[in-house]
């Protein structure tokens, strides 16, 4: 094998398949490096085994869902953006469809259509890869980087890409190398925390798994500072036996986390089953189905989940009223449970359960326009290494995708200065 080339990529992730494949079609002569045995193991997880491989919304709504310092973004998007990553695909006989809330899959609904497009492309563009190879040590010196130490040889370059991912599933590679090579070059990197991650709650009604395996569809869950509304997301949601997951749990996790660093002993989110509607719209409609004299459960029963209704009316000792017998006080009473059911959280999963991490490289040591260090000449950084997180949807792969080309192709040009 090659010991000499122009740019070296660490990691076969989405950003490291992508970076490669971008450095090569600029002329580059690449080696890819990956530990596992084979290429895009944690993509293959992803969207359920279906891989959300991009979001198709204007690039200021892709910046609003990317929580995590989206507006570093700006720079990159402008260059390569999600418009670019369907035309990449499609181009290459790859055929996506969209689904709600803009995501974006392979028709085929498998992951591994992904992972091996971008690996017939890293094979047509002659990038060489070495699977099963552990980056031991980068070889640097105060001002630039030379190359890379494996743990058997090493190889040398002019140019660097970090894009080892971050540390959730640590079973897929992502154990925090480049945190660690990123700050032998004189990088910082920031806290880390799970983001993305399901929400743990000690109430007594999880706790007795009274709600458990109950899944809401469309209501909106808000997470509270003090009265401060934080953030909130109408998606669908899930109670489980540990607190609550599905797609608008996992969204309010960065804004907990956030407020748990802050020392908040626990942090409530509140949720509203019926978001689209007002209390007053609430109470009228309530009111026509009570005109009758059956039991208020059998009344309102098809007017909230089953479980939910009965937790409810036991909440505000309704059980076993009859409809008819219900006072206005206490209908206000259980609109307003409806439209804001607080529940504590005292944490998150853990970093190594969640689905991204938060944190990483220092963004103001990183040249937004070209990815590239400021500290240490050709050493440049691309995907979740960065300290950059979004929600799930597809804007976490979108902002792997597209910092790998743009560092990909700013790499290449770097190196070919170096060859003259």
């Amino acid at each position: 094998m090659e010991k000499n080339y122009d740019v070296i990529v660490i990691g076969a992730g989405p950003a490291g398949m992508m970076a490669a494949i971008s450095a090569a079609e600029n002329d580059a002569e690449v080696l890819l490096v990956e530990k596992n045995k084979r290429l895009g193991k944690k993509m293959l997880l992803t969207g359920g085994g279906r891989c959300n491989v991009t979001n198709n919304r204007p690039v200021d709504d892709l910046i609003t869902h990317i929580p995590g310092n989206g507006k570093f973004l700006y720079s990159t998007f402008a260059q390569w953006n999600n418009t670019d990553i369907m035309e990449f695909f499609s181009s290459r006989n790859v055929a996506l469809k969209e689904e709600d809330h803009g995501r974006v899959f392979p028709v085929t609904d498998r992951a591994k259509t992904i992972v091996d497009a971008l690996y017939e492309e890293l094979k047509r563009l002659h990038v060489t890869v070495l699977t099963n190879t552990s980056v031991t040590k980068l070889v640097h010196d105060d001002t630039q980087v030379y190359g890379i130490r494996c743990d058997k040889e090493e190889f040398n370059a002019p140019c660097i890409i970090i894009t080892t991912g971050g540390k959730t599933y640590p079973g897929t590679g992502s154990t925090g190398d480049g945190y660690k090579m990123a700050k032998s070059c004189g990088h910082t990197v920031t806290p880390l925390f799970p983001t993305e991650a399901p929400l743990i709650s000690d109430a007594a009604f999880i706790q007795s798994k009274t709600l458990q395996g109950l899944s809401l569809q469309d209501v909106k869950l808000s997470v509270l500072a003090g009265k401060k509304i934080v953030t909130s997301h109408t998606m669908d949601l899930l109670f489980t036996h540990f607190g609550l997951s599905g797609p608008a749990a996992l969204r309010c996790s960065y804004a907990i986390n956030q407020e748990l660093r802050n020392g908040a002993p626990h942090v409530p989110v509140c949720l509203d089953c019926f978001p689209k509607q007002t209390n007053a719209e609430l109470l009228a409609d309530l009111s026509l189905r009570l005109e009758t004299k059956k039991s208020l459960k059998n009344a309102l029963s098809q007017w909230l989940p089953e479980r939910l209704l009965q937790f409810f009316l036991n909440q505000l000792d309704l059980n076993d009223m009859t409809a008819d017998k219900v006072t206005v006080d206490q209908l206000e009473k259980l609109v307003l449970l409806a439209k804001n059911f607080e529940v504590p959280i005292i944490r998150t999963f853990a970093l190594e359960r969640a689905f991204v991490t938060g944190g990483g490289v220092n963004l103001k040591e990183v040249i937004p326009k070209t990815l590239a260090s400021k500290l240490c000449q050709g050493l440049f950084f691309a995907g979740e290494v960065l300290d950059v997180n979004g929600y799930t949807g597809g804007y976490n792969i979108t902002t792997a995708l597209c910092t790998g080309h743009v560092a990909g192709k700013n790499a290449a040009e770097v190196a070919s200065w170096q060859k003259y």
